[in-house]
């Protein structure tokens, strides 16, 4: 067997105090898996936007206990270097409800106070929008959350916020990559909190914590519309994750009584057994919800993913219940929000790959919108360097069920945004109305937009699409006309008439193609491997006459031939 690897796995098996971790190493050296073993020592774990993901096991391309403490040991010293203060402001820890967050929650707050460095570790499995609320609540260094988000049961993660609440960005993404490759270098020092005796340097977060994020965001201007909640009837579920206590709690404050919770996903359980896939979006995710929605003829079926910072929402629809997508719920919140907001609070941001209509709809309400790349450390930290006194930020959203509300998080939070959609909805209702009304008049005045993402693989000997793509720049997409062609890894648009403009976003490697009748395809190539992510975008107008189940089908036909066309365009 390879005597650098063997090397680096005896050096693992030294380090690692996990004696579940260092038996399964053992046993891949007895059977002589060489090939496991690279796979597992080849590198380490990416740190990158939200921190570490990935599946659970030993050797430095997993998520376990020794990974775990050299992140914290990297963290802390980078914090120790780039914070005023650090030690004293202290980090806050959380974890969500899978098997190892709990342990590697504790792993992480040891090694942070072995390094003199104040910990918040809550006392119990904390959704992670609480995590966020916490840095700027306990004015912290730093926010760590032990959680995977919506990934398979396979899989943990260790996400971290910065100083301001928002989830790290450049120059801290690296900083804190390099930090933990030194880290990694030799033993990591730890403490256990429980044992760590200097005075103020371990601090457990208990219940009254989780009730003062429940007072700011029933206190928040955003959230205090409470008309007639008494008219709304909703399911939830909680999706085997951490959200229901909060969730539950948060509407019964703002007199939301009928709530009907499903059962068999109330509690948390790492092994998700009701569902292949613990996030919303994916195919059968929401059927015990719809279920107990059909149960108690509810308006609404609601659901968080299992840390709770995403929200997904189904409506009744004549006998049978619809999701409704990402993008309509972001633009049923911000033309909500827009609605009643005050004049100087209509900052709203979205993403390049989001639907264009919220932005149209923002500046009807002469309001500001900006435009990101994808993801909420963008979203966060440009509504933060664009807010002024008479620009305040009041929403962010992106397309995967990621939605901001105001200044209570800086960060997507599917609880303030379960609570501001039954509150829409119970303002809808004293009028006689519904979501679908709702819908239908934003449509109609703005056309109906549908958005589409298609995941395409290519040949292996067509590996670089990007160049290919900037190479040939194409006059057409399905007969119809490309206005504009903006290249971000150039960060410039090339206009038909040939003229060029500077853009703003950082550089990446997208291509936005903006086409006639207000079409929209972005490209972003996989930088290592042959594939490529295809964004679409149809806006159709709606005739006074017709149903929004009318224009929906035209529409659809008409992404069915743009999709079917743009694919057949490229190099696969």
């Amino acid at each position: 067997m390879n005597t650098r690897l063997m090397e680096k796995v005896q050096q693992w098996l030294e380090w690692d105090c996990d004696a579940h971790t260092r038996q399964e190493l053992q046993q891949l050296i007895d059977i002589g898996d060489e090939s496991q073993l690279l796979n597992r020592f080849s590198s380490r774990l990416a740190f990158g936007t939200a921190g570490l993901r990935g599946k659970v096991g030993a050797g430095p391309m997993r998520m376990n206990r020794l990974v775990v403490q050299q992140t914290s040991a990297g963290l802390g010293r980078y914090l120790k270097q780039h914070v005023e203060n650090a030690e004293n402001k202290g980090v806050i820890i959380g974890y969500d409800g899978r098997h190892d967050s709990k342990q590697f929650a504790q792993d992480a707050a040891g090694v942070l106070l072995a390094m003199g460095i104040k910990v918040y570790l809550t006392h119990k499995m904390a959704p992670t929008p609480l995590i966020a609320f916490g840095v700027l609540h306990l004015k912290t260094a730093a926010g760590v959350v032990i959680t995977a988000s919506h990934n398979p049961p396979e899989y943990n993660g260790y996400k971290v916020y910065w100083e301001n609440g928002a989830q790290i960005i450049a120059p801290h993404d690296t900083g804190i990559a390099t930090c933990i490759e030194e880290a990694a270098m030799k033993p990591v020092l730890m403490q256990l909190p429980h044992t760590y005796v200097e005075e103020n340097k371990a601090v457990k977060l208990d219940e009254a914590f989780y009730q003062t994020y429940l007072k700011a965001v029933l206190q928040s201007p955003e959230l205090s519309n409470h008309t007639q909640p008494s008219l709304v009837r909703l399911a939830y579920t909680a999706m085997h994750g951490v959200g229901a206590e909060l969730a539950e709690a948060l509407l019964k404050e703002a007199g939301y009584d009928a709530v009907y919770s499903v059962k068999a996903q109330r509690d948390p359980d790492g092994d998700f057994p009701t569902v292949s896939f613990p996030n919303p979006e994916e195919k059968g995710a929401m059927d015990l919800v719809i279920a107990q929605a059909r149960k108690h003829q509810t308006m609404l079926a609601c659901a968080n993913d299992p840390d709770a910072d995403r929200f997904a929402v189904a409506l009744r629809r004549d006998d049978d219940y619809q999701m409704l997508t990402g993008d309509q719920v972001g633009v049923l919140l911000g033309h909500y929000l827009l609605s009643f907001s005050p004049p100087q609070q209509r900052l709203i941001c979205t993403t390049i790959v989001s639907s264009s209509l919220l932005a149209k709809i923002t500046a009807d309400f002469n309001g500001h919108c900006c435009i990101t790349l994808t993801g909420f450390k963008w979203l966060m930290n440009v509504a933060m360097a664009e807010s002024l006194p008479e620009r305040q930020f009041l929403f962010a959203y992106e397309e995967a069920l990621g939605y901001c509300i105001g200044g209570t998080v800086k960060d997507k939070d599917g609880l303030s945004a379960l609570l501001a959609f039954a509150q829409l909805t119970a303002e809808l209702a004293s009028q006689g109305q519904t979501i679908w009304n709702r819908l239908y008049h934003i449509y109609q005045k703005y056309g109906f937009h549908l958005n589409e993402q298609v995941s395409i693989a290519l040949q292996e000997s067509k590996p670089n699409i990007g160049a290919y793509l900037r190479e040939h720049r194409p006059e057409k997409i399905a007969n119809l006309t490309v206005l504009s062609i903006d290249d971000l890894s150039l960060a410039r648009r090339f206009n038909a008439d040939g003229s060029t403009e500077l853009l703003s976003l950082p550089l990446s490697d997208v291509l936005i193609y903006q086409l006639e009748k207000g079409a929209r395809v972005i490209v972003r190539p996989s930088g290592t491997e042959p594939k490529v992510k295809c964004y679409y975008e149809i806006v159709e107008p709606m005739k006074s006459t017709e149903s929004l189940i009318d224009v929906q089908s035209r529409a659809k036909t008409k992404m069915a031939v743009l999709i079917q066309e743009h694919q057949a365009s490229l190099p696969t």
